[in-house]
């Protein structure tokens, strides 16, 4: 109690002291940035002033980081800045697309219109990225699960039948002692030391597990120190739109991120050299980030988008021949955007066919691993069965 006294006397707020935490420790979604664009957007239609919104919005934010950044924005509001400038101190709140697209919208004088924009751009990334989770989600639970239970067959169930081995005295099955030698691999550590298995373990410096770990945290470390390089980054993305199955899904996604987020830039009234740098940024993919400075080359020396993306080939030529209509009729931003929710159909019915694939191959794998085990114990018993007959 004298403690809290002497705190409050000192004027230490505990209250600040939490908030700060949080806001540390939090993230702003997505879903956070989509849903206060909306709200932002339906305000200001309505005729609400632009400082009234950002109080309103601050006291009803459920984000301890965004809030906070929020009162700052408000403040320098306030004081006279503009609305985007203001965002652009907090990155880690308003990324350049969405500080890009609030300063157009400033500029132009159809702030809620590009709010409204930025919403539905948002929701539909949320969307994107909801639907790869969930699609990922099931096998790597089912997955887990199947680890789990043939660990544990392989180190407590599969030993409990080396006595019934040994009292056999038949020589076993080469598949038998293959599956013998992964559980003595496994368990080797965890056998307690009077066991004469363990004192064998001991003199063999069998040390499986902590091999098997080292090596598996050695390969993870090393590829993601080589994703950190450009070269390495650019290979293996490159080889992430070649992976089967993923690859198309990966693809298909990145042309619907581009087309739209592109698509709505440009009809924001972001200047399109600027447009190409922002989509560069928020491509998540070095090859399609390395096409999209190859066509703000060509844009910058009178090109063409399609006709430098064709050249890469690393979008499909469908929504190259698309770009190239939207070029020629001179709505590119309308094209992009029919693109982008073409692509958007065919991720989502793309993912929807993964689940119902995964399903059913993970119940073979999770039946060969158990059966697997099960087989390596009962062979003996058939082969010794065999002999006596």
């Amino acid at each position: 109690m004298t403690n809290v006294v002497k705190a409050e006397s000192k004027g230490f707020d505990l209250s600040n002291l939490e908030e700060s935490i949080s806001a540390a420790i939090s993230s702003v979604t997505v879903k956070d940035k989509a849903v206060f664009s909306r709200q932002f957007a339906a305000m200001f239609n309505a005729g609400v002033g632009m400082l009234r919104c950002l109080s309103v919005l601050t006291e009803q934010c459920g984000n301890v980081k965004l809030k906070r950044s929020l009162k700052a924005i408000s403040i320098e509001v306030e004081e006279g800045g503009s609305l985007a400038e203001a965002m652009r101190k907090h990155p880690n709140c308003f990324d350049k697309l969405y500080v890009s697209m609030v300063a157009a919208g400033e500029v132009g004088g159809v702030l809620d219109e590009v709010l409204n924009r930025l919403a539905i751009l948002l929701e539909k990334s949320a969307k994107i990225q909801n639907e790869l989770k969930s699609a990922m989600s099931y096998p790597k639970t089912v997955g887990g699960i199947a680890i789990i239970i043939f660990l544990g067959m392989t180190i407590f169930l599969l030993p409990t039948f080396t006595g019934i081995f040994d009292q056999l005295d038949a020589e076993l099955p080469m598949f038998t002692q293959i599956m013998m030698s992964i559980s003595f691999f496994l368990r080797g550590p965890f056998l307690p030391i009077d066991d004469p298995e363990a004192e064998s373990w001991v003199e063999t410096r069998n040390y499986g597990v902590v091999v098997l770990v080292g090596i598996l945290i050695g390969i993870v470390f090393a590829i993601k120190q080589y994703y950190k390089t450009p070269v390495g980054r650019f290979q293996i993305d490159g080889l992430m739109l070649k992976a089967p199955i993923f690859g198309d899904i990966i693809e298909k996604s990145a042309v619907a991120s581009f087309c739209n987020v592109f698509g709505t830039l440009t009809r924001s009234g972001v200047p399109i050299l600027n447009a190409m740098e922002i989509v560069r940024d928020t491509a998540g993919n070095e090859v399609i980030a390395e096409a999209i400075d190859y066509a703000k080359t060509q844009i910058s020396e009178g090109g063409s988008i399609s006709e430098a993306f064709r050249e890469r080939g690393v979008m499909p030529a469908l929504a190259v021949q698309m770009m190239s209509i939207g070029e020629e009729t001179g709505e590119l931003d309308k094209m992009l955007m029919k693109v982008g929710e073409f692509y958007e159909d065919e991720v989502e019915q793309a993912i929807k066919g993964l689940t119902s694939m995964m399903e059913p191959l993970m119940i073979v794998v999770i039946g060969g691993m158990v059966g697997s085990i099960l087989l390596s114990m009962y062979l003996p018993m058939f082969a010794v069965m065999d002999a006596i007959g």
